[in-house]
């Protein structure tokens, strides 16, 4: 099977080794392959680019090998989708691993009575280790949180048609995290229809360690501050951890009763965090469970607290730094 029009997927990539495997592979055993698969390499210094090399002569679409040491990722995606030859081009990331129905499901809308210029792929975790399901559980929303009419798809599972991607410029090559979000909020500016396709399906694995999560929130959260984006939810944290800090400090003080308060407080910041966790029990081997859910304030605190130290980093650097407009922004 295949589809009525031409179809482009693009990727970055930057020292992926053996994390790139899984991806080619899933690319192989897709119902409906790309026309074409456009990678751009942004120097990479291990056997990745000699993996592609490989995967290119036995690939039965072509595949175009991309070199721009040094390029960020939005700059690696726009040189990517500007040497792609297809209407529609398909977006995804090294190191996940792709259903079989993946494309097809992505690129059905396009063909649809009522054309989107942007489909909304999902994604779940694919974790390894109890610590990585934990993560998972607590970081990523099912899909039974998704409202479809609000949606902000992730790089890792997008498509849209060319036409959108010129119309807002590209992604945003002055950012280097949050650059998916920035450039999702442009295409929904511009009024492109957005569509939800809950079945073309990413999966990727967590972080594999404390340090590397802590890593990338901080960048995350970093992001959002160059962007200027999710401003209130960043001062809604800082207020909450304020009055929890305020009432840990009477209590020392020798009132037993605002113990409760603390308690209440310490509450709220995990709330979310356990809420998932328990509605992905069934997912957690039984006998990790108990382990997996001692995690989850953890998790919760120490995502709280990267998000906390690099959203002002970001700030400063607006401040120093950010081009000139415009840029779609969000103040919420």
């Amino acid at each position: 099977m295949g589809f009525e029009f031409r179809v482009s997927l693009v990727m970055t990539v930057l020292n992926e080794g053996a994390a790139l495997q899984p991806l080619l592979d899933s690319l192989l055993s897709q119902r409906c392959l790309p026309d074409e698969l456009v990678v751009v390499d942004g120097g990479s210094c291990d056997d990745t680019v000699d993996r592609l090399e490989r995967y290119r002569q036995a690939a039965p679409f072509a595949v175009h090998l991309i070199s721009e040491p040094g390029a960020n990722i939005s700059q690696g995606r726009n040189r990517a989708i500007a040497a792609a030859s297809g209407e529609v081009i398909a977006v995804t990331d090294a190191g996940v691993r792709l259903d079989p129905d993946w494309l097809e499901a992505l690129v059905a809308p396009f063909a649809s009575d009522e054309r989107p210029e942007v489909v909304s792929g999902f994604f779940i975790s694919d974790p390894q280790t109890t610590f990585e399901r934990a993560l998972g559980a607590v970081t990523l929303p099912s899909v039974e949180e998704i409202d479809p009419r609000t949606f902000h798809p992730s790089s890792r599972s997008v498509a849209f048609l060319r036409s959108a991607w010129e119309s807002v410029g590209g992604y945003p090559e002055w950012l280097d995290y949050c650059e998916d979000l920035l450039f999702d909020f442009g295409l929904r500016d511009a009024g492109c229809r957005f569509a939800f396709a809950p079945e073309a399906v990413a999966h990727f694995r967590p972080r594999t360690s404390w340090r590397a999560f802590c890593r990338q929130y901080y960048r995350y959260a970093r992001g959002d501050g160059k962007a200027d984006i999710w401003r209130w939810r960043h001062t809604l944290r800082y207020g909450t951890y304020a009055a929890l800090a305020a009432s840990l400090t009477v209590a020392l003080g020798g009132r037993p009763f605002w113990w409760l308060a603390v308690a209440a407080m310490l509450g709220l910041t995990i709330a979310r965090a356990m809420q998932r966790l328990w509605a992905a029990r069934n997912s957690i081997p039984r006998d990790e469970r108990l382990r997996a859910m001692l995690w989850g304030p953890f998790i919760a605190w120490t995502g709280d607290v990267a998000k906390m130290t690099g959203y002002p980093a970001g700030v400063v650097w607006r401040w120093r730094h950010a081009p000139e407009g415009p840029w779609p922004k969000r103040q919420w």
